[in-house]
């Protein structure tokens, strides 16, 4: 039996020496890509890549005020009882509401505003009360913050907006500043926000689809929320002076600011100081976080990264 054994590992033994030199060099390669970055198999990686992974690059975070706030208020929500929002402002404002405005009117007009040096509030209403169903708009002050019930009106005869896919947002709030003094103070300008209202055909409750931030000098930031490393997620709070990246990210609760936030998901000692990007999940600490190339919650790539808290923290 021993010898018909080696008599045949003598006749292939060509095909064995080429398939152990192929294993080797997938796996040579495979190391050599993951030193430089490149995701690889877990399998492939040899124990220390952790102390060879290249860390995240780290956005600049700057500190802007944003005299903006509005959110769905309390009770029943539906196209033809309407939709009551609840804004919170720093100045008085201008609260324009337009129902059934179409998509492209709306993705047009943040365009033009970008392709402008300077910011126009009546440009960017006017763009979208040609393009709507319906508009009206509500004064705002700065102190009383009620809420403001917005509503089709019936003899409209509109229940609906159409089977999906739609081409029109059912209401598109913007808020503007109302005096001209304000717009000197703030570098924000507007805030736009995409409300879903339900209907008969589409039945999913109210809620904030889309948020815009439109600053002086032609930018368009969209506000995100962070997705937590426990409960829930934060969502945007009322204005105040807000951190952010240069996507503007919205801003973190209290806990966060005071040094109190959630431990670190891989430690569990120190707390979550870092969000991770694109993913937005704010689960590590600054000391584990050179040793992830994947988000360790969502197994995203990690591109970028930025500090949670205040100046102080960094």
């Amino acid at each position: 039996m021993a010898a018909v054994f080696l008599v045949t590992l003598f006749e292939y033994s060509p095909l064995f020496y080429i398939a152990v030199v192929s294993l080797c060099f997938i796996v040579t390669a495979a190391m050599v890509l993951g030193w430089f970055g490149f995701d690889v198999p877990v399998i492939l990686r040899s124990s220390d890549d952790g102390e060879s992974i290249t860390p995240a690059p780290e956005k600049r975070m700057v500190q802007v005020t944003n005299p903006f706030a509005l959110e769905v208020g309390s009770g029943s929500a539906c196209v033809t009882g309407g939709v009551t929002l609840k804004p919170v402002c720093l100045e008085p404002c201008s609260l324009s509401c337009f129902w059934g405005c179409e998509i492209w009117a709306l993705q047009g007009a943040l365009q033009t505003h970008q392709s402008h040096q300077r910011f126009s509030s009546s440009l960017l209403l006017e763009a979208l009360k040609q393009r709507c169903l319906f508009s009206h708009s509500f004064h705002v002050g700065c102190v009383d913050r009620q809420e403001q019930h917005t509503v089709i009106p019936a003899h409209l005869g509109i229940t609906d907006f159409g089977p999906l896919p739609r081409d029109r947002y059912p209401l598109v709030a913007v808020l503007t500043l109302a005096e001209d003094e304000a717009e000197n103070m703030y570098d924000i300008k507007a805030s736009v926000t995409v409300v879903h209202v339900p209907d008969d055909k589409y039945n999913l409750s109210a809620r904030i689809l889309f948020q815009y931030l439109l600053t002086s000098v032609g930018s368009v930031y969209e506000l995100k929320p962070l997705f937590m490393s426990a409960d829930g997620t934060a969502e945007p709070g009322p204005p105040e002076q807000q951190h952010s990246d240069q996507r503007d990210e919205p801003n973190e609760e209290d806990s966060w600011s005071e040094g109190r936030g959630r431990d670190c998901v891989v430690c569990q000692n120190a707390a979550v100081s870092r969000v991770l990007l694109p993913c937005r999940h704010a689960c590590v600490c600054g000391s584990c976080l050179p040793r992830f190339q994947h988000c360790p919650i969502c197994r995203a790539f990690v591109l970028e990264s930025f500090v949670l808290g205040t100046a102080s923290d960094r």
